[in-house]
């Protein structure tokens, strides 16, 4: 298990491959805002209802200067179905060895209809310019949790 972060704290700094195997490295974002959020699994219902939700608010986002990025445990193959199939618009980077997922205190003990295992917890986390957390939004819904995120951060929601 790892520890979660809390805002004020450094983000931990990464360097993973995007679906098209292209590498990006958190630090060379520096400048700009960017909203990292982890998912448990590619083309499963509700982490497909978050991510186009990402992709619909990428305009607001993007306007007030955030780069979204998401990031689970998949292979790359199956970050670009799920990129194709979603017309998502965004880097979906992969953490199969789940380095960044500890790091980031994402990795741990869930329960499903009352059964606990090992996984995802899905989080966002909202780092700002000087790479330090604003927000660190640990357990979140997949169901309107972009629209919690964007009154979160003063942004329009529809």
């Amino acid at each position: 298990m790892s520890t979660q972060l809390a805002p004020g704290t450094v983000a931990p700094d990464f360097t993973l491959p995007d679906q098209d195997g292209t590498p990006v490295t958190l630090s060379a974002l520096r400048g700009k805002k960017v909203i990292l959020y982890f998912y448990p699994q590619a083309m499963t219902p509700g982490c497909t209802t978050e991510a186009c939700d990402f992709r619909d608010s990428l305009e607001p986002f993007a306007a007030e200067g955030f780069t979204v990025l998401g990031v689970s445990k998949d292979e790359l193959a199956k970050l670009v179905e799920f990129r194709e199939r979603d017309h998502l618009t965004f880097p979906l980077l992969s953490d199969t060895d789940l380095t960044v997922h500890q790091a980031y205190g994402v990795w741990g003990e869930k329960s499903n209809y009352g059964k606990t295992y090992t996984g995802t917890i899905r989080s966002t986390f909202v780092i700002d310019e000087e790479g330090v957390l604003s927000l660190a939004l640990y357990n979140v819904k997949a169901t309107g949790h972009v629209q919690m995120l964007r009154r979160k951060l003063g942004l329009a929601t529809v």
